[in-house]
């Protein structure tokens, strides 16, 4: 399960309120952070990159007709993140 502040998080971003959908955008968010993380992100960046989880997130819950795809900006936003260096 997503962590209960990144929830509320994203909610907001993606203007949901209540708490009906949680586990299904908890699942979506785990999956999003594993996106970014498999492709190089590291873990700290993915945690608190929330616009782009959200993105993400939204991408994935915003599918139709069986057809799930992530954006473009949500694609080139990762390889961005997978990218940067940590500052010293």
């Amino acid at each position: 399960m997503a962590d209960p502040t990144t929830l509320a998080a994203v909610k907001k971003l993606m203007l949901i309120s209540g708490d009906y959908h949680d586990e299904m955008l908890s699942l979506y968010i785990d999956e999003v952070q594993a996106y970014m993380t498999d492709a190089g992100v590291r873990p700290a960046f993915a945690e608190e990159s929330l616009g782009v989880v959200a993105i993400g997130v939204s991408d994935l819950w915003n599918y139709g007709a069986g057809k799930t795809e992530l954006s473009e900006y949500f694609k080139q936003r990762v390889i961005q993140l997978a990218l940067k260096r940590v500052q010293p």
